[in-house]
C-alpha cells in the first residue's frame, strides 16, 4: 500500500520464464488470421452473465493449456469484439501506398475497387534516427515527454478517416469512403484502420525516417478509447496507452450501469463509436459473450499503459481498473505480467492534463517496448477513490499454461521480424549436409539478450522437407513461410513449402542456453 493508492507489481505471480516473449510486437497485423473460429449466435440467442467471461475458456467450453493456444484463443475474442462491440475491421487492403519524411507520412488506400487517402504530420526528437514513433490521437498526449525519451510523434486527426456529428446512416471519412457510409463498423475500430494503414506506410518505406517495428499509440478522452482498440486490434503495435478513455473505451461494460459512469445508452448515441450491433447490449451488458478485460488481454503480450482519472466518476476508473487486473491475468499466464502497466494514482483530477506522476512510466514505456534499451516492470498503480475488486466480477481461475512450440500457421509473414540488436549469433550455425537432390543454408538473423532469428533458404527441389534440430531447453516460439510440425518434445522441427517460395524462418527463445543454434539434420527432396 502506498499513500492514496493500492500498488501491486504486475509481474508478480509470474508464469514460467519459458512462456512466449514478453515484449516483441507481431510482424503482421493480426497472427491468428488463420485460425479457424466457430460460427457466432445472434445477440438474441446469448445468455445472460453477470460476471467477466473466462478469457481462457474457448468459445467450444474448453480451456486452453498452453501459451500456444492462446493464438486462436485471441482470435476468437477478436471476432466476437468485432461482431457485438465495435464492428469488423477489414482485412489488409488490396493496396496501400504513401511518403514518410521528417515532417508527414501521406496514405493511399485501395481496396474494393474504391479508395482513399489521408496524412498526419511527423514531428522528430533530437538525435539521429531512424526513430520508434507514437501515432497521437488529437494531439492530447505528452508529447513533450514522447520527444524527449527519443521517440517521433505522428499527429493523427482520426476525424480525417472517421468523422463524428455524421451518423450512423450517414457515416463519412476516409475509411467509409472504400467501405461505405452505411457500413456497420464503428468510429473507433475505423480510426484503428487508419493508424494500421500509418504503419503500412511506414513498413513500405524502408526505415531511413521511421522504424517500422517500434510503433506506439496513444490519446485522452475519445482518443484513448480510439488509441486503446488501435492497440487491440493490431498486433504490430508495441506499446498501446490509452489515458482517461472512458465508456467504450477500457472499462469493463458489466460494472459501467453501477459505477455511475457514462452511461453505455449514452456512449452509443453519442457518436457513432461502437459498432451498430452494440445497440442490443446498451441495456444488457450481461448477454455480451466478452469484455473489457479481454480487449486487454488481447494486447498481450505486448506493452500497455493504461492512464486513468480517478476523480471522475463519468469516466468508469473503478470499472477501468477491473479491466486491467482481469487482462492482466492473461499476461501473467502468458508470462508477460510486468509488461503491463495501469496507472491511476494522481492527484490532479483535471481531464486530459498531462500528470508528472505518468512522466517517469511514460519514459520507461517507451525504453522498453519502442527504443528496447531498458526492461523496467510494469505496475499497477490503482488509487484508492477507485478501487475495484477482480475478485467481485470473476468465477474463474488463471491457469498455469503449459510451454511448447508455436502452432504452425496455414499462412504466415513473408519476411522475419527485424527489431532489435543486429549483433551475430555468438555460435554461427555452419551450412549442413544435402540431403537427396536439395540442400538447405542457414543465414543467422537478429539476435535479442533472450532470443534470435534464423532463416533458411532450399535450394535444389520445389518440393523439400527439412528438418532441423533444436537444443532443449531453447524452443521455437514464431515461425515464417513454411508449413512446420514438431515431435520429440519440441526439439525436432520439420518445414515444408508453404507456398511462400524456398526460404523460411523462425525465432527461438533462449531460455538461458544462449550458445546453442539449430542445426539442419536432413533436407530430402520428393
Amino acid at each position: 500500500m502506498v499513500a492514496g493508492a493500492v500498488a501491486v507489481l504486475a509481474s508478480t505471480p509470474t508464469a514460467p520464464a519459458t512462456a512466449v516473449l514478453a515484449a516483441a510486437a507481431a510482424p503482421v497485423e493480426d497472427e491468428g488470421a488463420d485460425c479457424a473460429v466457430p460460427a457466432l449466435p445472434d445477440a438474441g440467442s446469448l445468455p445472460t452473465n453477470a460476471k467477466l467471461p473466462d478469457p481462457f475458456t474457448r468459445i467450444d467450453g474448453t480451456r486452453i493449456t498452453t501459451v500456444a493456444d492462446w493464438r486462436c484463443r485471441r482470435e476468437e475474442i477478436k471476432k466476437q469484439a468485432e461482431k457485438y462491440v465495435y464492428g469488423t475491421k477489414p482485412a489488409p487492403p488490396a493496396t496501400v501506398t504513401g511518403t514518410v519524411s521528417s515532417t508527414s507520412i501521406t496514405v493511399n488506400v485501395t481496396d474494393n475497387g474504391k479508395s482513399s487517402s489521408f496524412s498526419a504530420s511527423v514531428s522528430l526528437p533530437s538525435g539521429t534516427g531512424p526513430f520508434p514513433a507514437v501515432v497521437v490521437y488529437g494531439g492530447f498526449a505528452d508529447t513533450a515527454t514522447i520527444r524527449a525519451a527519443g521517440a517521433a510523434v505522428i499527429n493523427y486527426d482520426p476525424y480525417s478517416v472517421g468523422k463524428e456529428g455524421t451518423g450512423r446512416a450517414n457515416k463519412q471519412g476516409a475509411f467509409y469512403s472504400i467501405y461505405g457510409a452505411t457500413s456497420t463498423t464503428g468510429l473507433l475500430q475505423a480510426w484503428g484502420w487508419g493508424v494500421s494503414r500509418i504503419i503500412d506506410v511506414i513498413e513500405k518505406s524502408g526505415g531511413s525516417v521511421l522504424k517500422a517495428d517500434a510503433t506506439g499509440v496513444t490519446g485522452c478522452s475519445r482518443f484513448g478509447k480510439g488509441a486503446f482498440v488501435a492497440g487491440v486490434f493490431d498486433q504490430r503495435i508495441a506499446l498501446t496507452m490509452p489515458i482517461e478513455s472512458g465508456t467504450a473505451g477500457v472499462p469493463i461494460f458489466r460494472g459501467i450501469p453501477g459505477e455511475g459512469a457514462q452511461s453505455l445508452s449514452s456512449a452509443y448515441g453519442e457518436q457513432p463509436w461502437f459498432g451498430d450491433a452494440f445497440s442490443s447490449f446498451t441495456g444488457a451488458p450481461g448477454k455480451l459473450p466478452v469484455d473489457t478485460h479481454e480487449m486487454v488481454a488481447m494486447v498481450a503480450p505486448r506493452g500497455l499503459f493504461i492512464m486513468d482519472n480517478p476523480h471522475i466518476a463519468n469516466l468508469g476508473p473503478k470499472s477501468g481498473s477491473v479491466a486491467a487486473l482481469g487482462g492482466a491475468e492473461v499476461y501473467k499466464a502468458l508470462g508477460a505480467g510486468s509488461n503491463i502497466t495501469y496507472w491511476s494514482d494522481v492527484a490532479d483530477g483535471s481531464h486530459c492534463a498531462n500528470r508528472s506522476e505518468w512522466t517517469t512510466p511514460l519514459q520507461q514505456n517507451i525504453r522498453k517496448f519502442l527504443l528496447k534499451t531498458a526492461d523496467d516492470p510494469g505496475a499497477i498503480r490503482i488509487s484508492s477513490k477507485a478501487l475495484g475488486n477482480l475478485a467481485e466480477w470473476r468465477t474463474w481461475t488463471t491457469p498455469t499454461l503449459g510451454t511448447g512450440p508455436t502452432s504452425p500457421p496455414t499462412s504466415g509473414p513473408t519476411s522475419p521480424p527485424t527489431s532489435g540488436p543486429t549483433s551475430p549469433p555468438t555460435s554461427d550455425p555452419t551450412t549442413p549436409p544435402p540431403g537427396g537432390s536439395c540442400s538447405a543454408t542457414v543465414t543467422p538473423g537478429t539476435v535479442w539478450a533472450d532470443r534470435y532469428n534464423t532463416s533458411v533458404t532450399v535450394t535444389g527441389a520445389g518440393n523439400w522437407t527439412v528438418t532441423v534440430a533444436i537444443t532443449s531447453p531453447q524452443q521455437v516460439s514464431t515461425t515464417w513461410s513454411g508449413a512446420f510440425s514438431w515431435s520429440n518434445g519440441g526439439t525436432t522441427m520439420t518445414v515444408k513449402p508453404n507456398g511462400s517460395g524456398n526460404t523460411f524462418g523462425f525465432t527461438t527463445m533462449t531460455n538461458g542456453n544462449s550458445s546453442a543454434r539449430p542445426r539442419i539434420t536432413s533436407c530430402t527432396a520428393a
